[in-house]
């Protein structure tokens, strides 16, 4: 049952105005928790809660079913997904296979992104705090850090990815510009630094104005991927003579081919695995969980099905055409003859890859920093802290480093099948989605989520076997088999045995935050 405010309280202070990402000092949020403090009749924490980490009011949430919808219209069209599937042809899959195996992994995905949806819907509240309700006001750290280390690698990995088109397109445009691409400094060209920080920067400039901006981002690249991609598709189709090859020579048949297509759609569950985990970063300012199933259902299924189809006739088509496996679109652009044209399909994959990159890598650490900081860090100012870090880690030196790669990247990676495990299984299965919001902003030691020192230690047990597990089976050669599956082997471990441990004698309150929440415009 959901506990009205406490009796006596008067008028509650107003938290729904928009703070200035400007002035962000401890001062203003001692001052901001003590509004919200006398609002919810709980004693609100400045080392928990500020603008960016209060829960959003549910009046003037903005991400409609379309906002979610050209997340997945940017995300899924990735160059990543598209290297991924082509390689799915030259493992010897055909074109039914391949959209088979993408259908697989998108009904799978289509469930679990709506369950993690959901909770953004019901609580308003970023991964970091929801991660307090399974780890506690203080384990959550564990599980926002270990997302945010993954995603800010990639960050700046993925916009070294974009900065290569852009040194492509600038080349294409001004040939003068190769002179400046055959030098070296710390391991990036003169060109390929200018490019990078150009990129760098854009993004930058764009999370500082917050998820409002990444929204109507988002909104503006979703149809000019689709387009392009579509086109491309049909120029290789035209290219080819209008038919195009349904699978290589080397064919998969029986047993073998059956193991490829789940092995596929497994595979791409895990693509998604960090994005299923914080989720709710996004639906936390959706208008409804009708608008969540929505764009689910278009951006997940169906937009996977047209992704699928493009594929397929870009690896057939070019197969036809030559007999080579392209690795990825950018293959093909680079072979437009037109300059014009060159220069446009490296825009569009420019606009793809930093839409991209903003909702999955760059919004997950500047939650985190914000959580780990809250009196010091707000959004902008994370954002920069972030954006910093996926610059001195010099992305381009780590990406041509495969021990770093599988090594710390991969072994950070497995990890967070277990989180999204324990996470899921304490909300649904355990609290059944009763959570008491204004308590997650408690520092209280007879706060509901202060747990053993602000730590559940149930979580991090439970964390442990399916951790091991997942290392083990992502760096020993002999549980190779398994590694397409070892997402739902750990997250499956993970929330059985949190299922069997967890303390069943809590107290399970269900209260909305809306007598803290703010407005959903920051």
């Amino acid at each position: 049952m959901q506990t009205p405010p406490p009796v006596g309280v008067e008028k509650a202070p107003d938290l729904t105005a928009p703070s200035d990402p400007s002035a962000h000092s401890a001062t203003s949020v001692e001052a901001l928790c003590e509004s919200a403090s006398a609002a919810s009749g709980q004693a609100i924490s400045p080392t928990l809660y500020n603008m960016d980490l209060a829960p959003t009011k549910r009046a003037g949430r903005k991400w409609s079913g379309y906002s979610i919808f050209t997340l997945w219209a940017n995300d899924v069209h990735s160059l990543g997904n598209y290297a991924f599937a082509i390689g799915l042809f030259a493992l010897g899959l055909g074109g039914w296979q391949i959209l088979l195996a993408l259908g697989i992994g998108a009904a799978l995905l289509f469930g679990l992104l709506n369950l993690s949806g959901f909770m953004g819907v019901k609580t308003g509240v970023p991964f970091p705090v929801m991660s307090r309700i399974s780890f506690g006001i203080r384990g959550a750290q564990i599980a926002s850090l270990l997302r945010g280390a993954v995603a800010v690698a990639w960050f700046g990995i993925q916009t070294y990815l974009a900065s290569v088109v852009f040194r492509v397109m600038l080349v294409a445009m001004f040939p003068t510009l190769a002179e400046l691409d055959k030098d070296s400094l710390l391991g990036l060209s003169t060109l390929g630094w200018i490019a990078f920080v150009i990129l760098w920067i854009v993004q930058l400039v764009i999370v500082s104005f917050g998820m409002e901006m990444i929204r109507k981002y988002e909104a503006f690249a979703g149809p000019i991927i689709l387009v392009t991609m579509a086109a491309i598709a049909v120029w290789i189709f035209i290219e080819a003579g209008g038919a195009i090859a349904w699978s290589s020579d080397n064919a998969l048949e029986g047993p073998q081919m059956w193991l490829t297509i789940f092995a596929g759609g497994s595979l791409w569950v895990s693509i998604y695995g960090t994005f299923v985990l914080n989720f709710c970063d996004f639906t936390r300012s959706a208008v409804s969980k009708k608008a969540v199933v929505r764009g689910n259902f278009w951006g997940i299924p169906i937009n996977m099905l047209v992704f699928g189809a493009i594929v397929v006739v870009m690896a057939g088509g070019q197969f036809k055409i030559n007999g080579t496996i392209i690795e990825s679109p950018s293959d093909i652009v680079q072979t437009i003859p037109n300059t014009l044209f060159l220069v446009l399909a490296c825009l569009a994959l420019l606009i793809l890859t930093i839409a991209v990159n903003l909702m999955a890598n760059f919004v997950a650490p500047v939650y985190a920093l914000t959580n780990l900081f809250p009196k010091h860090l707000n959004f902008r100012k994370a954002a920069i802290v972030s954006a910093v870090i996926g610059l001195v880690i010099l992305p381009w030196n780590l990406y041509n480093n495969p021990l770093v790669i599988v090594y710390f990247l991969g072994g950070l990676g497995a990890l967070l099948g277990p989180l999204f495990g324990v996470v899921m299984a304490d909300y649904w299965l355990i609290r059944r989605g009763r959570v008491n919001v204004p308590e997650l902003y408690t520092a209280s030691l007879a706060g509901t989520y202060y747990y053993k020192n602000g730590v559940n230690p149930r979580a991090i047990i439970a964390m442990v076997p399916a951790a091991v597990l997942a290392l083990l089976i992502a760096f020993v050669p002999a549980l190779a088999a398994a590694a397409p599956f070892a997402w739902f082997f750990a997250a499956g471990i993970a929330a059985v045995v949190y299922f069997f441990i967890a303390d069943r004698h809590q107290r399970l309150e269900d209260r909305d935050g809306e007598t803290i929440a703010v407005a959903s415009t920051h």
